[in-house]
């Protein structure tokens, strides 16, 4: 009887060694979960929660315990982030300065950067950190065989060729101070060969059947990863710029700076090509962002990391 006892004394000792032990082995591979934890937001569309969620994977494979916080309509990112319910989210400079801000245009990015920067930083207490060379504008895009055909290659191009081209209108752009009315008042008269209105959503199949050269479109769209499609440069600066950069509560980097590194280092990577191909492997291919995101991160992982590591 003893000895059976002693055995399952034994037995049980033993248990709560190996117990422990692997319970020590558990605590060591969470790795990302022990750092302290951020909230990282996005916005409801495709290019910021792709954009998010790369933030999110640069943030958990240095160290950090990463809150998800996706899909938050209009400006409730930046009212989550005043409340601080969020640390961060990818924001638009254009947007932060005329719509946050409700400031008046400006046509040079690093005037609107510097602005925006300040002005965040004075009035919300929040840090606008690196923005990337991804510049989400309104543009116009027009057939590479017209381009070719006629040389179009700007807006001013455009303009001085506009009876060879046919228009596919989405209706509202033409009314726009900031659309057909607002090129009409920076760049002349335009007097297209054609004008008929089609539903945005249609706008590119319109172009590939040939039955329009141009249209309008925003600077990302996933579809300009087809090269029959070239997006016309803004060379008179009529549309302000739309460069993304991280906005982060003041105390998140005052506790710890290396958010701003890492996230800086991820900006260093982005720009407009490539944040093209990640939207239209959403949009097109019907991939999931989490997905998409996390292989692109698997690409600039090792530089991301040498930057947060210096």
């Amino acid at each position: 009887m003893k000895k059976s006892m002693k055995s399952i004394f034994t037995t049980s000792l033993l248990a709560i060694v190996v117990l422990s032990a692997l319970l020590s082995l558990a605590g060591c591979s969470k790795g990302s979960a022990s750092g302290p934890a951020i909230t990282v937001g996005s916005k409801d569309f495709t290019e910021s929660l792709v954009l998010a969620e790369i933030y999110a994977k640069a943030l958990e494979d240095n160290g950090f315990s990463v809150k998800r916080e996706f899909n938050i309509s209009g400006q409730g990112p930046h009212e989550a982030l005043l409340k601080g319910s969020i640390d961060l989210y990818p924001e638009y400079t254009g947007t932060a300065l005329t719509v946050i801000l409700k400031e008046p245009a400006l046509f040079d990015a690093k005037q609107v950067y510097d602005k925006v920067a300040a002005e965040y930083k004075d009035k919300f207490k929040l840090d606008l950190l690196d923005q990337a060379n991804i510049n989400d504008s309104q543009g116009l895009v027009i057939t590479k065989k017209a381009s070719d055909q006629y040389g179009i290659k700007t807006i001013s191009d455009l303009q001085k060729n506009t009876d060879k081209i046919r228009y596919a209108s989405n209706g509202s752009f033409d009314q726009r101070e900031d659309g057909l009315i607002g090129l009409k008042k920076v760049y002349g008269e335009f007097n297209f060969k054609s004008s008929k209105v089609y539903d945005d959503g249609i706008k590119y199949q319109v172009l590939k059947n040939d039955e329009a050269d141009l249209a309008v479109a925003y600077t990302t769209e996933g579809s300009l990863v087809d090269p029959q499609f070239v997006v016309l440069d803004d060379d008179k600066h009529l549309w302000p710029p739309y460069y993304v950069a991280p906005v982060v509560r003041e105390s998140v980097v005052q506790d710890s700076p290396k958010v701003a590194t890492i996230l800086n280092a991820v900006s260093a990577k982005l720009d407009n090509p490539t944040i093209i191909k990640l939207n239209a492997a959403v949009d097109i291919d019907k991939k999931e962002y989490e997905e998409v995101a996390g292989d692109y991160f698997e690409t600039i992982k090792a530089d991301v990391k040498a930057a947060a590591d210096k």
